[in-house]
């Protein structure tokens, strides 16, 4: 497997932490009860959750790029240690990312944000770049 795949995966993973993560947290804000119950009512979750939440938006939104530009890397073969190392930064960074909002660093969380960013672009420079590596 090529380690843009390889950080698919672990992305995929991410994913599925971040979302129950993100469930925790909301659910514990809003109470234990309202969690268990129909969520019929509408409750406010607190700062932490909240700021959870928009992160894990912010990771879907982004999400599909990665993929998109991992599995165009594998199936053309173009795949190289530059995109290796994209995908690398790409998903560490979100990694990080989560805390750093979570915490409300706002300058680290813009350059996490960014440093993702970087990443997919390494990747998509790769997969535009001439002949299979």
């Amino acid at each position: 497997m090529t380690p843009e795949l390889t950080y698919l995966v672990y992305a995929v993973i991410l994913l599925v932490v971040h979302a129950l993560v993100q469930a925790t947290f909301s659910d514990l804000s809003k109470g234990l009860g309202w969690a268990l119950g129909p969520q019929d009512e509408q409750r406010d979750q607190n700062v932490v959750a909240a700021r959870i939440q928009r992160s894990l938006r912010n990771y879907i939104e982004t999400f599909p790029g990665f993929v998109a530009i991992a599995l165009v890397l594998a199936v053309s073969g173009r795949g190289n240690e530059t995109s290796a190392l994209g995908a690398a930064i790409w998903f560490w960074s979100r990694v990080v990312y989560i805390p750093a909002y979570a915490i409300g660093i706002p300058l680290i969380r813009s350059i996490v944000w960014f440093a993702a960013l970087a990443g997919l672009v390494m990747m998509i420079f790769t997969a535009l770049s001439g002949a299979p590596a």
